[in-house]
């Protein structure tokens, strides 16, 4: 049985790689939407796709050029828990 530190270890691990995994698209859009949301200010345009279009767009651009750090470090966290599967199964 695995124990409850095991347990937290591994949560612990998982939720510091989906954050920094899913931080530069997380911040690509959030400054895109200050942007635009200034650009709404001055303009006095409320045009609520203006926001939607730069934000995905952003994000595919983003997603093209740190894609293949964040499936390495989303395979790297799964690497490690598969590599350790028998060390948490003996754990108890």
């Amino acid at each position: 049985m695995i124990s409850q530190e095991a347990v937290l270890d591994i949560a612990r691990e998982t939720i510091y790689t989906i954050i920094i995994t899913a931080a530069p698209l997380l911040l690509v859009s959030l400054i895109i939407g200050l942007i635009v949301s200034i650009f709404q200010t001055v303009t006095s345009i409320q045009e609520q796709t203006l926001t939607f279009v730069p934000k995905i767009i952003g994000v595919f651009v983003t997603m093209l050029l740190v894609g293949s750090w964040m499936l390495d470090n989303m395979s790297g966290l799964m690497t490690d828990l598969w590599s350790n599967f028998s060390y948490y199964l003996s754990l108890g």
